[in-house]
């Protein structure tokens, strides 16, 4: 079994993975959101429509 985010050869404890290394790189894709899937259903967006449309009316922090 080759690891999904290099290639190299899976080794037991970070199967799938070859690494520790390459489980961070993996779970930091879930994280910044680059496995995510764009939905088509109405009500998601109008959902997200309204989250962008409320986060623009908080007012900036102070530095």
């Amino acid at each position: 079994m080759a690891c999904p985010m290099c290639g190299k050869t899976t080794v037991k404890p970070y199967r799938p993975f070859c690494s520790r290394r390459c489980a961070d790189l993996d779970l930091a894709k879930w994280f910044n959101g680059s496995y995510a899937t764009p939905s088509r259903d109405p009500d998601d967006i109008e959902a997200a429509i309204e989250a962008a449309e409320a986060a623009d009316d908080t007012p900036p922090k102070p530095h």
